[in-house]
């Protein structure tokens, strides 16, 4: 499914974003649906990455050392990997009964671009997704497997997100029923730097391309410069 919709694609595009865990939805079942770094779907990635001449994107359940792992993947056409392990883990769901959180933060350099990856409930943590002059990034990344009965809270905070970070944001959401009867209704959207919609799609499976401009979010930070009276701390 996924071959056939990025296949469709007609236009040069630098990078191609996928749900959290798209290959198996949300699942806290790693011993059945884990693979690992050199398993079929990462191969999958880089094939597709080569032939799309795009970078690729998504999270899958990653097993290494007897660890279970929420992790995002990213891979570029040259078949190089980055990758970011989800650090907060839904307790709600039991997700940090099943899975082991990561305890870095990532930036992916790319097409001259300064690009942190996160994963759906690490939304909720602004101090960890937060832009600072030692984790500086252009565009903030967030894939997710995020409810309908939640999805004010989505729109709210990815939102929220943008604006404090002076950041564009990228959002991509699942749609559609889980095997819990859960409803998603996506709301994947992507924000510019001040908040504003640049485009959000609901409920149906669909492809969008979006242009970015890297001297637009330069210049808006130049002429509001915010980020001079941040508060100073650091993570430990």
């Amino acid at each position: 499914m996924f071959s056939e919709k990025m296949n469709s694609i007609s236009e040069k595009t630098d990078l191609i974003v996928l749900p959290e865990m798209f290959a198996t939805g949300f699942s806290m079942n790693a011993t059945k649906h884990f693979e690992t770094m050199d398993g079929k779907c990462v191969e999958w990635m880089k094939e597709n990455a080569s032939n799309l001449k795009s970078a690729l994107c998504g999270s899958l359940i990653i097993k290494e050392n007897e660890n279970y792992f929420n992790r995002f993947i990213w891979v570029d056409q040259n078949g190089k990997l980055s990758y970011y392990d989800k650090a907060h883990l839904f307790r709600i769901g039991e997700e940090d009964k099943h899975y082991t959180k990561g305890n870095r933060r990532v930036i992916i350099e790319y097409e001259g671009w300064k690009i942190a990856p996160f994963i759906c409930y690490d939304l909720r943590f602004p101090v960890w997704m937060k832009r600072s002059e030692e984790f500086e990034y252009d565009m903030l990344l967030l894939v997710a497997n995020w409810p309908e009965r939640r999805n004010n809270h989505w729109k709210i905070l990815t939102q929220a997100r943008a604006i404090e970070n002076q950041s564009y944001l990228v959002a991509v959401n699942r749609v559609g029923y889980d095997g819990h009867g859960i409803n998603h209704t996506g709301d994947s959207t992507v924000y510019s730097p001040l908040g504003e919609i640049i485009i959000r799609r609901t409920e149906d499976e669909s492809i969008d391309t979006v242009i970015l401009n890297q001297q637009t979010l330069l210049d808006y930070r130049k002429s509001f410069p915010v980020y001079l009276d941040d508060d100073l701390f650091k993570l430990s």
